[in-house]
């Protein structure tokens, strides 16, 4: 209800604003959002994205470069411009020349600066406007983050006894061929058709005033969702891991460190890598699914974005990381400290120090695709005392490569 009631006021406030300028959209289909709150423990913003009025499949993505990027930097990855076909006269505002090509003339492009501090203006134009038709009260609204210079828009709207954080972007889609994971199982696990419905649209946010980049927030969103109607309790795994994540994991200052984004790849990813609905009989199992790949992760500093695995999430400094790495891990041994129920392997003498051999295995090679698949983590689980798994295929593999792991590592390792 909280969440709704704050809802309800973004949606007043983004009407109000596409009553002023129409081609700002407001997008009424709020369920992912809402699903995402329910799951999350931490006070995350939830991002609501604003459709732009505009035909995206004729526009054409460009390549950034490092001169369209503030200082010159490097685009980053996935981030491109979008040019704008020559007679869409109703765009003029929101585009800028971009580069000069040999004929002396530009591409003109979609400028996110100037979308954004567009959209900005009549956000606030909206407050005033709902305030003063009392459509707002004192404390409901702070709009104080509207004066940072980021590329989203920041409200804090209290719902009732929760305030919740609205990250607005403004956004542009277009159809594209939906992914096709190469060599992966997705497509067996996953419920029929979720993989394509999820990455059948792109979602163009902005990335610096000049270039867009493509976000897979709502394509990952719209795979949980597809996650959470197969059985066994999958998502209160995630929302266990997160609250940790949010008491018990986090870094000193709040900045940092273990996201419940990156959380919500490590469920997908464990769903792929464990498909049998053995893999997902209770509570006890499905953590330590999603745990022997976090420490996975974690201990090779490395989470692999589960749409483009070529893209590592984890952007912290190796500290950082080390120093999850031994919470998480601590939990993983002795998840009777920080639980008020109890699971999990017999706590043993040392209490939450794991044993070398278990350490050893999770720093294997990352290069090695072989670490990075169901019969290293089963390895794993069965570290845990948790490997309850009856399938003679996966045991004989899991048993394949421990003496493959034992010929080519020395023993003292």
């Amino acid at each position: 209800q909280a969440f709704q009631r704050a809802e309800e006021l973004v949606l007043t406030l983004l009407e109000d604003v596409h009553t002023r300028e129409p081609r700002f959209l407001v997008d009424y289909a709020r369920n992912l959002e809402a699903f995402e709150f329910a799951l999350c423990a931490s006070e995350d913003s939830v991002t609501v994205e604003v459709p732009l009025r505009i035909d995206g499949d004729v526009l054409q993505v460009l390549p950034c470069r490092p001169r369209d990027t503030p200082g010159g930097r490097s685009p980053g990855m996935g981030t491109s411009q979008l040019q704008v076909p020559s007679p869409a006269t109703d765009l003029e505002d929101w585009t800028s020349v971009v580069g000069v090509m040999e004929q002396g003339g530009g591409a003109r492009c979609l400028a996110p600066g100037k979308i954004l501090q567009h959209l900005k203006e009549l956000l606030i134009s909206a407050i005033v406007h709902c305030r003063r038709s009392f459509l707002l009260h004192p404390g409901d609204l702070s709009a104080e983050n509207l004066q940072e210079d980021a590329m989203e828009l920041s409200l804090l709207i209290r719902g009732g006894w929760k305030t919740v954080r609205f990250d607005i972007v403004p956004v542009v889609r277009r159809y594209q061929e939906p992914l096709r994971l190469e060599g992966r199982q997705c497509e067996r696990v996953f419920p029929k058709g979720s993989l394509r419905k999820a990455t059948e649209e792109a979602h163009f946010i902005p990335a610096s005033p000049r270039c867009w980049r493509s976000s897979t927030h709502i394509p990952i969103l719209k795979l949980l969702q597809a996650v959470d109607t197969l059985k066994g309790p999958r998502l209160d795994s995630l929302r266990l891991l997160e609250q940790l994540r949010s008491q018990d994991w986090g870094e000193e200052g709040g900045k940092g460190g273990l996201t419940f984004n990156h959380l919500k790849m490590v469920l997908l990813w464990s769903t792929e890598l464990f498909p049998s609905p053995e893999d997902w009989q209770d509570l006890e199992g499905s953590v330590y699914r999603l745990l022997v790949i976090l420490l996975r992760c974690l201990a090779t500093h490395r989470l692999p974005h589960f749409l483009h695995p070529e893209e590592n999430l984890f952007h912290g400094d190796s500290s950082e990381l080390a120093s999850l790495y031994c919470k998480v891990e601590s939990f993983a041994w002795n998840p009777r400290r920080f639980l008020y129920f109890h699971f999990g392997p017999p706590v043993r003498p040392g209490g939450s120090q794991g044993e070398p051999g278990t350490r050893a295995l999770l720093q294997l090679p990352a290069e090695d695709t072989s670490y990075w698949d169901t019969a290293y983590f089963d390895i794993l689980l069965s570290q845990f005392q948790v490997y309850q798994i009856q399938d003679n295929t996966r045991r004989s593999a899991m048993s394949q490569l421990l003496s493959k792991i034992r010929q080519e590592i020395p023993q003292q390792s």
